[in-house]
């Protein structure tokens, strides 16, 4: 089948690079001539990993190309993925869809023949129909279906969860839609992954759902956690202990400095929104956004209780900057709290990432970066771990401390134990939801 697939941010590009992996001929359409011509040249301009050489075998196998003319990528095309940013809007919190609309229109006024317009972006309930109508009133001749067709991609992990799926879900009104997108699905379902077809409302309000419960269960422990240090126990035994019964299951149960990422932050003030819309409160949810924010500015005070009460002076060394690892994004990482508090506080901060420079160098001013962890470390008073990249989990923490001019580390993703570090040379050792009994016994 021919798909033409509209933006080539994350969701778009990676969608694009696996259908065409399927063996469909995929065409990716964007309005940015900077950024078409990096993809034309073979640059990637996300970073997730095997996505650079995955692109390059379907573009050597004539299956891939990129584009900024719409009419060329919906030319004989059987649908036409929208895949542009639905950003939180100032003001209300809710889901921004003028891209989204923008699109429906150029489409309407671009397509000759019948087409399946998918929504891959993340919208709220009830977008899907608007876009129906979006179409019909810019091109009222246009044969068109509309379906739903919510992304469930981890960063730094999305080719194998595009690939593999837990679920694939497809929200469409009519037969036709449906065998649509079967067709383009039928690699999956050939190898039995689940394709749950279903209304376009209940498509949309899965992802919403989905992503809201992660977050909870991410803020859940984070809040038992904080009990955690003052009763004594060991949040990490606790999540285990938790995690092995079946009906909660052990993922997203790590305690750390907050949520952040591109989908939680926004989709979880987006389901806010549409509960205050219908009279429906999401209670839960509008708890958990608020006790995330809580949790970083936390995070900050367990800071200022390691530099004995204030950062002013101090050298803070920073490692990982990203919301988390395997990936460039910074969007709502706990570094954007944490760091300019540190900075605002009189630190001075020296950050290191293996990732995170390029975006990291205009969200973080006044922040000195460095090669490694220990070039960062080297004369610090502290030392943050932020983010847990592989190469943070196995330091040489002798040398480390033995650099420092007050070797104090805040582990803030409980990468090592209290222990571990005291016994490498570290002062003081502080982590996240373990008194200082489990925290040395922990390893």
């Amino acid at each position: 089948m021919k798909i033409a697939m509209l933006g080539t941010g994350y969701v778009g590009l990676v969608s694009g690079v696996c259908f065409s992996d399927f063996g469909h001929e995929v065409v990716c359409v964007d309005k940015d001539p900077r950024k078409i011509e990096m993809l034309k040249a073979g640059k990637v301009p996300i970073f997730e990993p095997g996505l650079d050489r995955l692109m390059a075998t379907n573009v050597e196998a004539g299956r891939l190309t990129f584009t900024l003319d719409l009419a060329e990528a919906l030319d004989g095309a059987d649908a036409v993925f929208i895949a542009v940013g639905t950003p939180t809007r100032r003001g209300d919190g809710h889901a921004d869809l003028t891209y989204v609309m923008a699109a429906a229109r150029e489409i309407a006024g671009t397509a000759k023949d019948y087409i399946v317009v998918v929504t891959k972006s993340t919208v709220p309930v009830g977008t899907n129909r608007k876009v129906a109508q979006e179409l019909a009133a810019a091109n009222p001749d246009l044969q068109f279906d509309v379906a739903s067709n919510p992304e469930f991609l981890r960063e730094g992990a999305a080719i194998d969860d595009f690939m593999k799926p837990d679920r694939v879900v497809v929200g469409v009104q009519t037969e036709r839609a449906a065998q649509v997108m079967a067709e383009i699905y039928r690699p999956l379902f050939l190898r039995d992954f689940p394709i749950v077809t279903t209304d376009l409302e209940s498509a949309e309000m899965i992802k919403y759902a989905a992503n809201a419960f992660l977050a909870t269960k991410i803020t859940f422990i984070n809040e038992i956690a904080a009990l955690c240090e003052k009763v004594g126990a060991d949040v990490k035994q606790v999540s285990k202990g938790m995690g092995l019964d079946g009906r909660i299951g052990n993922k997203f149960l790590h305690a750390g400095p907050g949520y952040g990422g591109s989908c939680f932050p926004k989709d979880t003030k987006a389901l806010a929104r549409i509960g205050q819309e219908h009279a429906s409160p999401m209670q839960i949810t509008e708890a958990v956004i608020q006790i995330n924010e809580e949790v970083k500015r936390r995070m900050v005070e367990k800071l200022r209780d390691l530099c004995d009460g204030s950062f002013n002076g101090k050298t803070v060394a920073v490692l990982g900057v990203t919301f988390k690892p395997n990936t460039d994004d910074m969007r709502d990482a706990p570094s954007l709290t944490i760091v300019p508090a540190l900075v605002g506080g009189g630190a001075r901060v020296r950050v290191t990432d293996p990732q995170g420079r390029h975006e990291g160098e205009a969200l973080l001013p006044g922040v000195e970066w460095c090669a490694d962890a220990y070039e960062a470390a080297d004369k610090a008073d502290v030392v943050v771990i932020l983010t847990e990249w592989n190469e943070f989990r196995a330091l040489d923490l002798e040398r480390i401390a033995g650099g420092m001019v007050t070797p104090r580390m805040a582990d803030l993703r409980n990468i090592y134990s209290e222990a571990v570090a005291l016994g490498a040379g570290f002062a003081e050792y502080t982590s996240i939801g373990r008194g200082r009994e489990a925290s040395a016994q922990a390893g």
